[in-house]
């Protein structure tokens, strides 16, 4: 007959809740798989099967009493871990989006906004356009894989249950790179627009009989699209490097 101690089932809880809570932390968090059409049952379900497949990899556990004071506060540290990961590699998205804002602005796009259930705020068209872009490029690199890699050598890099906690200051210092990489992205583009806008003043100044709103928005929505397009093949090797770099930071988010 098959008994089941108590220590060994809260073992086995420990087993499966510590890790599942660092993975559904960075589900919650992370490109992609945070998005808000993607079901929670679905995000529950990959995230226990991938906790299934890492737990004979994760080296030995804490022994705490799951229902402890130290217990409760390794759940939160994993939670907090995982969010942390995850954001990491958010901030490229971001920059993207943000590169797109800053277009759509210039070319005077910015009426054409609409809600985004993913960031919870208004958005513009050009921004989801350069957004689904970095998601072809993300999965072409196989990020989908590198997501799971990530998350297997967390918990050798950062263990459960370890004294190190997360730097915030780093995680603010790589915030930084969502305006400027974000503005490196967007800078052909608003320098063309920059530059059109100067012509235009300088022939409404030379001729103002001519209906500058009638003539200048075609012009600068043409140029826009027109400069966008020609220098789509270069924005390709920029938002590789940065999806690289995002993807190093993933396992540098402790002290």
């Amino acid at each position: 007959m098959v008994t089941i101690s108590s220590d060994l089932l809260q073992t086995w809880i420990i087993g499966l809740l510590w890790p599942l809570t660092r993975i559904l932390g960075f589900i919650s968090a992370a490109p992609i798989l945070s998005h808000q059409s993607i079901p929670n049952r679905v995000k529950l379900g990959f995230g226990i099967v991938l906790t299934l497949v890492m737990m004979p990899t994760i080296p030995t556990l804490p022994a705490f009493e799951i229902f402890s004071l130290q217990g409760l506060l390794v759940l939160v540290q994993q939670f907090i871990i995982g969010i942390s990961i995850g954001f990491s590699m958010r901030l490229v998205f971001v920059a993207i989006e943000l590169a797109g804002h800053l277009i759509g602005m210039s070319m005077g796009l910015g009426f054409a906004s609409f809600y985004d259930p993913q960031t919870e705020g208004q958005t513009t068209a050009i921004s989801q356009f350069l957004v689904l872009l970095c998601m072809l490029v993300f999965l072409s690199l196989d990020g989908h894989l590198m997501f799971v890699t990530v998350m297997a050598n967390s918990f050798t890099v950062m263990p459960i249950g370890s004294e190190g906690g997360i730097d915030a200051m780093k995680i603010a210092t790589w915030g930084e790179t969502i305006f400027s990489s974000g503005l490196l992205i967007a800078l052909p583009v608003v320098t063309a627009l920059l530059i059109t806008n100067m012509a235009l003043g300088i022939l409404t100044k030379t001729a103002p009989q001519l209906n500058l709103f009638g003539i200048g928005f075609p012009i600068t929505i043409s140029i826009g699209f027109i400069v966008l397009a020609v220098s789509l093949p270069t924005i390709i090797k920029p938002l590789e490097k940065m999806i690289e770099v995002g993807s190093s930071h993933m396992l540098q988010v402790t002290k």
